[in-house]
C-alpha cells in the first residue's frame, strides 16, 4: 500500500521549524512515501485575535501566494520522485465562518488538499488555544468548571465545524479529532465521550469527509496515543470514512512519527 502523509507543516509555519521544503521532501522520499501534502496553518480569520503569546498560530496572509508558488515549483522539480500536494490546515473559529469562507474562496483554487481543525475554544467571551500548553489547559478547566466541560465544548465545536457552511472549498478532511486529549495524563476526563465521537463520525460519513489519522499524539508526553486512537479509527472505517495518515510534522524529524504504532 502506498505511503502517504497528508498533514505536514513547513518553513512558512510561524511556530515551527525553519527546515526547508526540500529537506521535508527528500526525507519523505527516503522513507518511501509516494505522496505528501503540505498543510500549513492558514491565516486566522480577519477580526479574530490570536490568544497565544506570540500570536503565531497562523501564517502571515501576505505570504500565501509565495507559499503556493514555492510548492508549484517543487511539484515540477520532484514530479518523477513523489507526488506533492499543496494545502492548508484551516482553523474553524466558531462565529467566524464568513471570514474563513473568504480565505477559502480566494485560495481554494490553488489547493489540492486541505484539513479543517479546531484549536481555539470560546467560553463566556474568552478564547483559548486548547493545545498550547498544560498551563493554558489547566486554566481552562478552572473557569469551565471541569475537565469534562472543556472536552464537551471541544466536541461541540468540532461538530459545528463539520456542519458549517464554508463554501465550495471547505476542507474535506477533519483534523486530529481527539486533540483535546493532548494533556490527558495530566487532566483525565471522567468518561470516553464515545457518544459525542459517534455523532461526529456519523456527520462526517454523511458528508463524505475524510479523517486525519494523526501520529503526533504518540510523541506528546502527556497524550501517548494517536489522534484519534485506533478504536475510533476502526469505527470510522466501519462508517466508510477514509482515513489518511498525518504526521503533523513541524520539522523534518517529525515525519513518519507514530506511524509504526498505528494500524495504517
Amino acid at each position: 500500500m502506498p505511503k502517504v502523509d497528508g498533514h505536514v507543516h513547513t518553513p512558512f509555519c510561524p511556530h515551527g521549524s525553519t527546515d526547508s521544503f526540500e529537506m521535508y521532501i527528500e526525507r519523505a522520499i527516503a522513507l518511501d512515501y509516494s505522496a505528501i501534502t503540505f498543510t500549513e496553518h492558514a491565516p486566522l480569520p480577519e477580526g479574530f485575535v490570536d490568544t497565544t503569546p506570540d500570536q503565531d498560530s497562523g501564517m502571515d496572509p501576505s505570504r500565501l501566494s509565495e507559499y503556493f508558488d514555492a510548492l508549484d515549483m517543487l511539484k515540477e522539480k520532484y514530479k518523477d520522485k513523489i507526488i506533492i500536494r499543496s494545502g492548508l490546515e484551516v482553523d474553524y473559529i466558531d462565529g467566524f465562518e464568513k471570514e474563513t469562507a473568504e480565505i477559502l474562496t480566494t485560495y481554494g483554487p490553488r489547493m489540492d488538499d486541505s484539513i479543517l481543525s479546531v484549536h481555539f475554544l470560546e467560553h463566556d467571551g474568552k478564547w483559548d488555544c486548547l493545545d498550547f500548553s498544560p498551563d493554558v489547559f489547566g486554566a481552562m478547566i478552572d473557569y469551565y468548571g471541569s475537565v469534562d466541560a472543556v472536552y464537551g465544548r471541544y466536541y461541540e465545536t468540532l461538530l459545528k465545524s463539520i456542519r458549517a457552511d464554508l463554501g465550495v472549498y471547505k476542507p474535506k478532511r477533519i483534523g486530529h479529532i481527539t486533540l483535546v486529549k493532548k494533556f490527558q495524563k495530566l487532566f483525565p476526563a471522567s468518561h470516553s465521550f464515545s457518544n459525542e465521537l459517534l455523532t461526529i463520525l456519523r456527520e462526517m460519513a454523511d458528508r463524505n469527509l475524510e479523517l486525519d489519522y494523526n501520529g503526533a499524539g504518540f510523541v506528546k508526553p502527556h497524550c501517548g496515543e494517536s489522534y484519534p486512537p485506533l478504536d475510533i479509527v476502526k469505527e470510522a472505517r466501519a462508517f466508510g470514512i477514509k482515513t489518511v495518515y498525518g504526521s503533523d510534522a513541524h520539522g523534518v524529524k517529525g515525519l513518519d512519527q507514530g506511524r509504526t504504532l498505528m494500524d495504517i
